[in-house]
């Protein structure tokens, strides 16, 4: 699947060694910005704005220009400065009652709708590559970046499973925050209805998006990126999938940004192979993930008599009280 550049110097010990430092890298910075607000509104809200006047002034040479980098960092930024508004943003009113926003249901319906918002700019990649290079790899070169894609009926199939990816995301009016412990001060976005099978059936499907559209890219943006949130979704910040993928996706989309070269040149990057039955397979795996999470859905929710959006639907299973036992 892919293929180390072992003429630059490099060894399959330093590229994996180089991944864990990316992963590791990936997990501790979710974990500062989480568990302290200040530093989360710094690295969100303060640092975007410092490095996009970088990427238009200075980097303008080397830095990404292209649509789909840009709504990426700008849109997993959008979702990073939400998240913390819904954590974070109260007050008093003028009767002496406390208002604060996580308990608005309009702003609940902001998570979903950015989380929608991110998997259409890939679903939509996905449909692009498959039109315009299906079945040539092509050399593509264009606004600071090369990428060698080769499109096909992969790409279509893995498109189908990021829309099923956005019907099977419920329970959103039960987003809540996680209570202060003496062990954890995070008030982590918690969203109960988001379990196991859910996140996993978007990993594959995202790993699969990133090896279709990001080839060259996908070593790191497509594995350790996406393995850092879920580790601490299923570890330490339990509950809080969205919140973790959001801020571990912004602040490698400013890495990124900034250092293209990283992961586009010298012996540390990794390459895809092109190969069209490892394209077939990882985006089959994705389609078929997909599909049993949406007819689970179904099931669930025709078991149950409710719509699976807005109320939660999956209230009966252990992980989801698990969740639910943390939240304020």
């Amino acid at each position: 699947m892919f293929s180390f550049n072992y003429d630059a110097g490099a060894s399959a010990v330093t590229v994996w060694l180089v991944w864990i430092a990316v992963f590791v890298s990936l997990f501790v910075l979710n974990e500062i910005s989480r568990r302290n607000k200040y530093c989360g509104f710094a690295c969100f809200i303060v640092l975007p704005v410092v490095l996009s006047i970088l990427w238009f002034t200075a980097l303008g040479d080397t830095a990404y220009h292209d649509w789909f980098h840009l709504a990426k960092v700008y849109s997993a930024t959008a979702g990073c400065i939400g998240f913390w508004c819904i954590r974070f943003v109260g007050g008093k009113r003028s009767d002496g009652t406390r208002w604060r926003l996580a308990d608005n249901k309009i702003a609940l319906c902001f998570p979903p709708l950015i989380l929608a918002i991110n998997i259409c700019e890939a679903v939509a990649r996905d449909f692009q590559v498959g039109n315009l290079y299906n079945g040539v790899l092509t050399r593509v070169e264009e606004n600071n970046q090369v990428q060698n894609l080769i499109g096909g009926s992969w790409n279509y199939m893995n498109g189908i499973a990021g829309i099923l990816n956005i019907l099977t995301i419920t329970g959103w009016l039960g987003i809540c925050i996680r209570k202060k412990t003496d062990k954890d001060k995070s008030q982590d976005m918690l969203w109960p209805d988001m379990l196991w099978f859910w996140i996993v059936a978007y990993d594959i499907w995202n790993f699969a998006y990133t090896y279709n559209c990001l080839p060259d890219h996908a070593w790191y943006c497509g594995f350790a990126l996406l393995l850092a949130p879920t580790v601490c979704a299923f570890t330490v910040g339990k509950g809080a999938w969205l919140q973790h993928r959001a801020h571990t996706l912004a602040l490698w989309c400013m890495f990124a940004q900034t250092f293209p070269s990283f992961i586009d040149e010298g012996k540390f990057a990794v390459q895809s192979t092109h190969n069209e039955t490892a394209l077939f397979v990882v985006s089959l795996l994705a389609l078929i993930a997909n599909v049993l999470v949406f007819v689970y859905m179904v099931y669930k929710a025709v078991k149950a008599k409710r719509l699976p959006y807005g109320k939660d639907l999956y209230t009966d299973l252990a992980k989801y009280k698990e969740v639910k036992e943390l939240a304020e």
